[in-house]
């Protein structure tokens, strides 16, 4: 199984979680390997939720805008939460 690099984005670690959960599932793997699998699995999940998170975020602001709602600018913390200026 080989690592995807970070710049590969959401996509990058979407592919690469399915990558592990279809080695997983497998059922082949020794307890130490499966479970180093899963602890990457639940980070990757944590990113791509951040990810989708923040896009969310970006439709928001942009609809509200084009609606002609006045928003200040949001900046997506480490965590992937909005923060306010």
């Amino acid at each position: 199984m080989s690592k995807k690099p970070k710049e590969a984005g959401f996509e990058g670690a979407l592919a690469e979680l399915e990558e592990l959960v279809a080695s997983m599932e497998a059922g082949n793997l020794p307890l130490d390997e499966a479970l180093r699998r899963f602890e990457r699995g639940v980070q990757l999940t944590r990113d791509c939720q951040a990810a989708l998170q923040a896009a969310q975020q970006r439709v928001q602001v942009l609809t509200q805008r084009a609606a002609g709602a006045t928003l200040e600018d949001f900046e997506p913390s480490a965590t992937g939460e909005a923060t306010s200026p």
